[in-house]
């Protein structure tokens, strides 16, 4: 089959396992069903591999990556803190990690920052749509793994992770690391529980993504602090 037949196949294929997702959804009006823990974790398994299988990704990529399944959030809960700067795409987060988010780019605003959302929801779908561009577009596997999680391990998934750029750097390029946005995140940003995901040399095996944030609950110490400014 030609290739160009081949990535058709497989774009189609995506759009069935979305639509086979959207509908079981609906049944539940938005809710996530209920159902028990382990049955949860086998579905968002499954629905992994369906991806893995289809984008050509290795069986054992999340062990040999020491990668965790990543639960999606609910888009009806989703909160839009902005538009990303680089393409205008709505960012949405959940709505505990917007609110830590309004607060920090706040506190960074009135010490002279000014940090710009680029991206932060992601669904399995879109993240397998990327992975497809790319392979179109002639980039190989191996090199678009080393940036891009494989549909179903994405931190973006869950509404907890946001992009952050600055107005010198939307380009979600290492370049980040070298502004003051940056340095003040390093400084400040785990009082509103966000964290660097992928420093230098992180166990996942991913590059370095300075812009790449991933909030968590806060501390009580924490809290008081960043409510203090």
């Amino acid at each position: 089959m030609p290739a160009l037949q081949r990535a058709g196949v497989a774009t189609v294929a995506i759009y069935s396992l979305f639509a086979d997702s959207a509908s079981h959804s609906s049944k539940h009006r938005g809710r996530l069903p209920l159902m028990p823990s382990h049955k949860r974790h086998s579905n968002l398994a499954r629905r992994a591999t369906q991806y893995a299988r289809l984008l050509g990704i290795g069986v054992n990529y999340a062990r040999e990556r020491g990668l965790r399944l990543q639960r999606e959030a609910n888009p009806r809960g989703l909160i839009c803190v902005g538009r990303a700067a680089d393409d205008g795409r709505r960012v949405r987060l959940s709505a505990r990690a917007a609110a830590a988010w309004f607060r920090m780019r706040d506190a960074a605003a009135r010490d002279g920052i000014t940090l710009l959302p680029l991206s932060g929801y992601r669904s399995r779908q879109r993240q397998a749509q990327n992975i497809r561009r790319k392979l179109n577009a002639g980039e190989s596997l191996a090199d678009i793994l080393r940036l891009v999680a494989a549909p179903g391990y994405s931190e973006h998934h869950t509404g907890r992770a946001i992009d952050i750029g600055s107005p010198q750097d939307v380009g979600l390029d290492e370049k980040f690391g070298r502004t003051a946005a940056f340095r003040w995140l390093r400084r400040h940003a785990g009082r509103f529980g966000f964290h660097l995901s992928f420093p230098r040399g992180n166990r996942a095996g991913f590059g370095y993504e300075p812009w790449h944030w991933c909030w968590r609950s806060v501390s009580l110490p924490d809290r008081a602090r960043a409510r203090a400014r």
